[in-house]
């Protein structure tokens, strides 16, 4: 007997929904330390540009004890890179810029389009905190200057404060981020810690100047590349990456080459599994040797604390801004990774050759070595002869970690 087609799309059974590829913690913790390029073997053929790429972002700050934040995150991965090739690999030969995402970071120049978003919404806004007296005539004095003169910084354009505090800029040092903000001007270098700005027309590239992605294609975009930069990670992580907000990635993360997971002990964050994870990054096991090595602060495999303590079961904070006497572990506490796993922490100084563990902070006996290790390669690249430690927590450690550190 045959079945009329009426009848037989009555009878379809709608098809259970796919099941969610399940991680547990240890392996999320293992393709995020492959995806930020501290499992396995590093990639010295692609150097500090090919980290730069493969991060996305690389937060700058002015804080400089053992070295520039952004000359520790190549070091990190690389071990020691010379210090001036790593200036010359993010600012040589138009490869990147400067701009605002996870905070001031530097940025592959393949990423200028996709900032479009946030240019549009700071044009939409029509101004920064500060005011201008007269801001049309400051930014055409700024934008002529550079049309004649080529790049230069604040100093060069006229002085960047008017005498006062930091934050008492001049005229022409707010029409200059302004004209920054919105895409007009680019931050091509620092030259002793100061930007270097040009016109974007003369800096970005004739192809990435000439697309106009909208807002949509922008975030979705971004979403994708912190997806891989993370490897596996929350609805949160994937905003705090390039700092956009949370219902910007609820309406692109499906669409951002994406997949969702579910990760043993991360909760649900707001998506349809407790994370996202890039496809590419759960097609292989993660394998090989463990970076061990001091982490900046700011270096983006711990810059979301909240993210840090799911992954690693390590709090940390930044102490630079908190008065000395509240400080528990130092003014620029360097977590230790070793093993694929945070295990320490030090409070590093220099004088002279010296490089001055002021507190090391130890999990176990068992970090004693790594650190010791991580504590003179450290002294090697910044060109220091000696490492003196003063304090060790727990004090038990301080014998083994001094003799440790004197052995090698």
């Amino acid at each position: 007997m045959s079945v009329a087609p009426s009848t037989l799309r009555d009878m379809t059974v709608a098809l259970p929904p796919k099941p969610l590829a399940a991680l547990s913690a240890d392996e999320a913790r293992r393709i995020a330390l492959r995806a930020q390029g501290m499992l396995g073997v590093p990639d010295r053929r692609g150097g500090v540009r090919g980290v730069l790429r493969r991060l996305g972002a690389v937060q700058l700050d002015t804080i400089s004890v053992l070295a520039r934040s952004h000359e520790l995150v190549p070091y990190a991965r690389l071990g020691a890179v010379g210090r001036s090739s790593v200036e010359a690999a993010y600012w040589g030969a138009g490869t990147s810029f400067e701009y605002w995402s996870h905070a001031a970071c530097v940025l592959p120049i393949e990423e200028w389009p996709l900032f479009a978003f946030r240019r549009r919404a700071f044009t939409a806004r029509g101004r920064r905190w500060h005011t201008m007296a007269d801001a049309e005539r400051s930014c055409a004095e700024v934008r002529a200057r550079l049309h004649a003169e080529g790049p230069l910084t604040s100093t060069d354009l006229g002085g960047a404060r008017n005498g006062g505090p930091w934050w008492d800029w001049s005229e022409t040092k707010i029409a200059t981020e302004w004209l920054l903000d919105v895409g007009e001007v680019v931050c091509t270098e620092r030259r002793g810690w100061k930007r270097v700005y040009d016109l974007a027309e003369r800096a970005v590239p004739a192809e990435l100047l000439a697309q106009q992605l909208d807002d949509e294609t922008c975030l979705r975009r971004l979403v994708g590349q912190a997806g891989t930069a993370l490897g596996v990670a929350t609805r949160a992580d994937l905003a705090d990456y390039h700092r956009l907000k949370g219902e910007q990635v609820d309406a692109v993360a499906a669409d951002a080459g994406l997949v969702p997971v579910e990760v043993q002990g991360w909760g649900r964050d707001g998506g349809p599994g407790s994370a996202w994870a890039d496809p590419a990054a759960l097609a292989t096991t993660p394998r090989g040797r463990h970076r061990t090595t001091l982490l900046s602060p700011f270096d983006s495999l711990i810059w979301d604390r909240a993210r840090t303590e799911r992954i690693f079961g390590f709090a940390h904070r930044l102490e630079a801004y908190v008065p000395k006497p509240k400080r528990v572990h130092g003014y620029f506490a360097m977590p230790l990774l070793a093993g694929g796993r945070l295990v320490g922490r030090v409070d590093p100084a220099r004088e002279g050759r010296v490089l001055i563990a002021r507190q090391v902070s130890v999990a176990s006996p068992a970090a004693v070595a790594p650190m010791a290790q991580a504590l003179r390669e450290a002294a090697d690249w910044v060109g220091c002869d000696e490492v003196k430690v003063e304090r060790v927590v727990p004090e038990s450690l301080a014998g083994p970690l001094t003799a440790a550190v004197s052995a090698g």
